[in-house]
């Protein structure tokens, strides 16, 4: 999928927001290719809402509105004086309401490789790292149990 133009971005955006908020858009929106965790952020301070442009190439378009109706969450609550953040009773409120997620799924292209991997011994529970742990100063988080290094294959 092609990136959006900067008419195109604002367009999508205010069509979701009439769509699933009843309310336009009417401040700014833009790509933001630095953002490497997340799919989207509001800034208050400026009302913008930035998008990661990855999401839209990597995955669905679905994802990427989902993305989308997060942030208007918090567009459309702070100009209502509301809170917007995302442990407010009223953000996450309006996210079911709207039926957008509350995180966004990790790119595929950022997945990590894990190096070591550990084993509990006593519930056989699975720990997979990517540093190097001492088995002698952790246990298990489930059950206490002693770990073990497992080889990775």
């Amino acid at each position: 999928m092609n990136v959006l133009n900067k008419k195109e971005l604002y367009n999508l955006v205010n069509n979701l927001s009439i769509e699933f908020f009843h309310k336009p858009f009417t401040d700014h929106v833009q790509f933001n290719s630095r953002l490497r965790t997340t799919g989207g952020r509001y800034i208050p301070v400026k009302k913008t809402i930035e998008l990661n442009p990855k999401y839209l190439i990597e995955l669905d378009m679905d994802e990427f509105i989902g993305i989308i109706k997060h942030e208007l969450c918090h567009y459309h609550l702070h100009i209502e004086g509301k809170g917007y953040k995302h442990g407010d009773e009223s953000f996450k409120r309006l996210l079911k309401e709207t039926g957008s997620p509350r995180h966004c799924n990790p790119l595929p292209s950022s997945k990590r490789a894990f190096k070591y991997l550990y084993e509990c011994q006593e519930c056989g529970h699975v720990y997979r790292r990517l540093r190097k742990m001492d088995v002698n100063k952790y246990r298990c988080g489930k059950c206490r149990g002693k770990l073990l290094e497992e080889k990775l294959k």
